[in-house]
């Protein structure tokens, strides 16, 4: 996934942006670059998506000697000083800028202003698993039931089961795949790992066992991201649920219908 780079011009921008950092905690975040232009230019040219605090206008007249085309250029979002308003300006369908827009207003409490014609797209929702050793599937199947039930959604709303590679001899996981018809992905820990900082908890013993914070809420993020081609973030729709024998968690990314 691209680097993230921040640049906030204003006092209450830096604030802004030291909040919006708990939601991107891999952002670089630079307050006041010197020399402006050529800081900008050189981390966009770099391939990183940048979050502007600054006037449309400059952003504009700023990247203007920079842009390439739709394909290459990376995403790039306005937002003001106060956190009322995001608005993606480069890349919105093809770099995923619309998308993450909307992902950021919705943390920040934002409306996120999109000028672009919309296309149609669907929240795709990942299970990620984990398990005791020699689980069974029944176990299994009543947590992902009494999760799904209460939070209003159905075995067809899953488009994909993700786990640990650890755990990819686990029999009552690849049963519980056949039993709901769908695909079970098995990550690296080194993979999981990664998304330590976006966990509701972290949990060393699990990093000790497993060599990652958490398994389920790492594993459904991680396939999310994967099911669609472009620099989406998925979130966490239900956090890790658990019953003696296995953990939970749910993440949803929103694609393209034939994602």
């Amino acid at each position: 996934m691209r680097p993230v780079t921040i640049i906030s011009l204003t006092d209450p921008g830096q604030v802004l942006v030291e909040r919006l950092l708990t939601f991107l905690p891999d952002a670089e975040h630079l307050h006041r670059p010197q020399p402006f232009q050529d800081t900008v230019r050189e981390r966009f040219l770099a391939g990183h998506r940048l979050i502007l605090l600054c006037a449309v206008g400059i952003a504009v007249r700023t990247l203007a000697p920079a842009l390439r085309d739709k394909y290459q250029d990376p995403a790039v979002l306005i937002l003001d000083e106060h956190g009322r308003f995001i608005v993606p300006i480069l890349s919105g369908h093809e770099g995923g800028a619309n998308e993450w827009a909307r992902q950021i207003a919705q943390f920040l409490g934002a409306q996120a202003i999109i000028t672009g014609a919309q296309r149609y797209t669907q929240p795709l929702l990942v299970a990620g698993l984990g398990c005791n050793r020699g689980c069974r599937l029944e176990p299994l199947l009543a947590l992902l039931d009494d999760t799904l039930t209460s939070h209003g959604l159905q075995r067809s709303d899953l488009r994909g089961l993700a786990s640990i590679e650890l755990k990819q001899d686990e029999k009552g996981l690849h049963e519980l795949a056949a039993e709901l018809g769908l695909p079970i992905t098995f990550y690296p820990a080194a993979v999981l790992r990664d998304y330590g900082d976006r966990l509701s908890r972290k949990s060393a013993i699990v990093f000790r066992e497993t060599g990652c914070h958490g398994v389920a809420e790492a594993a459904a993020l991680a396939h999310a991201e994967r099911l669609v081609r472009h620099d989406y973030l998925a979130e966490l729709l239900i956090p890790k649920q658990k019953n003696t024998d296995a953990t939970l968690a749910i993440a949803r990314i929103y694609g393209n219908r034939d994602a």
